[in-house]
């Protein structure tokens, strides 16, 4: 059966800035989902490893690479602009604890990424699909949240944001009964943003709309 989708590639217009640093730092910075992912062979180095769905523009992931050089970082993103702009600031800062990913998270995560092997999986402000018809297309759902914990390792966290009220409240309410995880701030609630997610432009001019930001962190049991 063929696999609902919970994105839709809006290309856009890719600057010549973000066209360099595609041709110049994804054949060294680079995965492929064709192949499985070698934590150790890829940074060189034993360390926890945080995997990132979605990053947008890779604003706010880039400062957390930038702020913890002792933890291994994978974004996996679509939108290829967004990747090019990522790319720029990760290779003019020299940085080396960041790998990107080009594709379909779900198949990453099924063909790549071994069992048992992440520490956190990050997804921040995902596509909310907020018409009932489309539901079907959030990435929240038990199927996916099966697959999400049997990549992380014991006592791994799955860290999800989001300013949709809708949104949460269905992520809390999936969470709730899925075997593998528990509810990081007790059953039913929201947890404290952690310090090393940063607020993004887009959080702060929500919050100056009177937007709430939930987030939530769930372990695996």
């Amino acid at each position: 059966m063929r696999t609902i989708k919970s994105y839709v590639i809006r290309e856009g217009r890719m600057t010549d800035a973000q066209q360099r640093a595609l041709e110049e730092y994804l054949p060294k910075l680079g995965l492929s989902i064709d192949q499985p992912w070698d934590f150790k062979s890829i940074f060189g180095r034993d360390a926890p490893t945080i995997l990132e769905i979605g990053f947008g523009m890779g604003n706010s992931l880039f400062e957390m690479v930038a702020n913890h050089p002792t933890e291994n970082f994978i974004g996996i993103e679509v939108h290829r602009p967004g990747v090019g702009s990522l790319l720029s600031k990760i290779g003019a800062a020299n940085i080396t604890n960041f790998r990107v990913c080009i594709g379909d998270a779900r198949l990453a995560l099924e063909n790549s990424v071994p069992d048992a092997s992440l520490a956190r999986v990050q997804l921040f402000f995902p596509d909310p699909w907020p018409k009932t018809r489309h539901h079907k297309r959030r990435l929240v759902q038990t199927e996916f949240m099966s697959l999400i914990a049997k990549k992380l390792r014991p006592d791994g966290i799955f860290h999800v944001a989001t300013d949709w009220a809708p949104y949460a409240e269905h992520i809390l309410e999936i969470m709730a009964v899925h075997p593998s995880f528990e509810n990081v701030a007790g059953d039913a609630k929201f947890s404290e943003r952690p310090d090393y997610r940063p607020i993004t432009k887009y959080e702060m001019r929500g919050q100056r709309l009177g937007h709430d930001v939930f987030d939530m962190l769930f372990r695996k049991k």
